[in-house]
């Protein structure tokens, strides 16, 4: 998981902590189709990643990631002590919330980069990269990460075209304590539905990485692994637990 390697290694051995990929990622096995794009396979994997680690988890997500990890939660099936969701693209609560021209904004692009992608454009992800990031952040990542990325632009459609809308209520029923995060120059829709999740979880603080992007795993760690730490300690304070990170994380403190 390279994505998340300056952010572990930032955490400075604060927590033992496991990683995973989700299907289709890494050397996890993409088991969807594009009749099946539903989310709960990738909780699926990532519940099996929990039961692995022996106890109750923090669970750290990331963009596609944090709305899996959101799905973990509300399934209710592995122990959690807190959930840290990091850029979080729950795009469908701008619609539910009114905030349609935000919300179309982000079907636009979606139906732009699906169509680009099945017209054989094989940079159909500059659409997506540019739209969350800011124009020009597809040419300005490292040609390794470019290269990786158009590589697993077909698995991120699967991702995109999953469709997750759950309802803003069900959001309720979560009572783990959890952090929120946004980058302050993240695509305004990602804003927006980062302050609108953290209002409807029970227990939720919202956090700003100043002059971050949607990218912050990777161009902000020490700003991320400063949040992550210090909401995983403070949920610590409350019982012992485990940390995951699994394009979420999962973790655990130190004895």
């Amino acid at each position: 998981m390279s994505a998340w390697r300056g952010v572990i290694t930032a955490l400075g051995g604060r927590f033992r902590t496991a990683t995973t990929s989700l299907l289709g990622y890494g050397g996890t096995r993409e088991c969807r189709t594009r009749t099946d794009t539903s989310s709960d396979r990738q909780a699926e994997i990532v519940e099996a990643v929990i039961r692995l680690a022996g106890g109750p988890v923090h669970l750290v997500g990331h963009s596609f990631g944090a709305l899996v990890c959101l799905d973990v939660a509300l399934c209710g099936l592995v122990p959690l002590m807190s959930l840290t969701l990091i850029g979080a693209g729950a795009f469908d609560l701008l619609r539910q919330e009114g905030e349609l021209t935000l919300h179309d904004e982000f079907i636009a692009m979606r139906e732009d980069y699906v169509r680009a992608f099945e017209n054989g454009d094989k940079e159909a992800a500059r659409r997506v990269v540019d739209y969350l990031g800011g124009q020009g952040s597809f040419d300005a990542l490292p040609p390794r990460m470019r290269k990786y990325i158009v590589e697993a632009t077909p698995t991120h459609v699967l991702d995109i075209r999953s469709g997750v809308d759950t309802p803003l209520s069900a959001f309720a029923n979560i009572l783990l304590p959890s952090l929120v995060i946004r980058g302050e120059r993240s695509a305004h829709s990602l804003q927006r539905s980062a302050a609108i999740l953290s209002g409807a979880l029970a227990n939720a603080s919202l956090r700003t990485i100043p002059a971050a992007g949607h990218f912050m795993t990777a161009t902000h760690a020490a700003d991320v692994a400063q949040l992550v730490g210090d909401h995983v300690s403070q949920a610590e304070g409350l019982a012992w637990s485990s940390l995951c990170i699994a394009s979420p994380m999962l973790c655990r403190a130190r004895d």
